[in-house]
Order: structure tokens, then C-alpha cells, then sequence
């Protein structure tokens, strides 16, 4: 468990932000196996639930595909609320492209204008890329498929994602190009979700 101090002023900055009508989104972005999903749950610990609301990853829908910025505005932040995304509109930078999941045009335009598109939307962001190396990810991969507790986060991508570890980099090295992310190592988990809180709360 982390130091007690942190989640109490987590909380006591979440308090405020409801209090003073702020909008915050705090981004998850990491390769598959970085610990994303644990990361939130550590966040959320002992928030009041009415502080914050978690979006989780999903599978976008066709509409969505065709108007990513905008369809991502409806999921924003509401006023006095914090926001964390399990995955966020940056997939269209990483994960799309590498996939074949978006067009090359579409993937330029988004570099083009997300940057602007964070600036007017009136929202603190903390932008955080959760990191493991090309080992580490394989391990995690290969034991989750046998897992009798988390063998539902096995899929077929996972093999892509291994395959497509190089690729991928490219990719995150021009995101982090963008400005902006803050870099966690997560090697060690416990470690890293520590580090994760700590950041939030200077953050905030």
C-alpha cells in the first residue's frame, strides 16, 4: 500500500476540485500488459465516488472511428469531476495505426490537431505513459492467458502486440514528441502504481 498521505490528499484535492467546479483527466496509455487497469483501481482506492468517474477502454463504434476528436468531447470531464481513462483518444496514435485500425490520413490529422484540441478544452490533463520493456510485456502476456483470475484479459492481440512491440515505439516516440507525458516505470508494479500516485498528487 502506498503512503497513507497520498491517498488522504488525493482526496482532499479531489474535495476541491468538485468544490471549485474544475474539469481534470487523468490519461493511462501504456502498452497492453502495463497495468493500466490496476493503476486505476489503485487511483480510486479511497476517492469519494461523486469526485470522479473511470472510462474504460472500449471498442469504438463506426461513428466514432469517422469523428474521433469530437466523439471523444462528449466524454470529457463534467464540471467538478475528475476523469480516468483506461486508454484515451491516443489509441488513435498508437494502437490504430499499427493495426491498420485507422488510415494514414486519419492518424495525421490527429497529430495535427489533438494538441489544439486539448488546448481549448478547458481541462487539466495529466497525460501518463505506463512503461515495460519487450520482456517484460511477453511474460505478462504469455502467464495472463493462464491465469485463472485474469485469463478474460487474453486476446488474440496480444500475440500483435508483442509482434508489434518495435512498431509500436515509433509511434510513442512520436506522441511524446507532442509534449506533455509523464513516463512511469513499470517493471515493478507496486512500485509504479506508487509512482503513478505520487504524480497525481503533485499534479493536481
Amino acid at each position: 500500500m502506498n503512503n497513507p498521505e497520498n491517498y488522504i490528499e488525493l482526496n482532499r484535492k479531489a474535495e476541491r476540485i468538485h468544490e471549485e467546479g474544475r474539469k481534470v483527466a487523468i490519461v493511462l496509455e501504456g502498452r497492453d500488459g502495463a497495468g493500466k487497469s490496476g493503476t486505476v483501481r489503485e487511483l480510486t482506492r479511497f476517492l469519494p465516488p461523486y469526485t470522479y468517474r473511470v472510462q474504460p477502454s472500449f471498442m469504438p463504434s463506426k461513428k466514432l472511428m469517422r469523428g474521433w476528436l469530437k466523439g471523444w468531447s462528449e466524454l470529457m470531464p463534467e464540471t467538478g469531476q475528475i476523469v480516468i481513462y483506461d486508454r484515451s483518444w491516443y489509441s488513435r496514435a498508437l494502437l490504430q495505426p499499427v493495426m491498420g485500425w485507422c488510415s494514414q490520413r486519419q492518424y495525421d490529422n490527429f497529430m495535427r490537431q489533438v494538441m489544439i484540441w486539448e488546448e481549448y478544452a478547458d481541462i487539466d490533463f495529466i497525460k501518463i505513459w505506463l512503461s515495460i520493456d519487450e520482456t517484460k510485456q511477453r511474460d505478462l502476456l504469455t502467464r495472463r492467458e493462464h491465469d485463472p483470475l485474469r485469463y478474460w484479459k487474453h486476446s488474440p492481440n496480444d500475440a500483435k502486440a508483442v509482434e508489434n512491440f518495435d512498431a509500436l515505439t515509433v509511434k510513442k516516440d512520436a506522441m511524446f514528441d507532442l509534449g506533455g507525458w509523464n513516463i512511469i516505470d513499470m517493471g515493478d508494479k507496486d512500485q509504479g502504481r506508487n509512482a503513478v500516485l505520487d504524480l497525481v498528487v503533485k499534479s493536481l
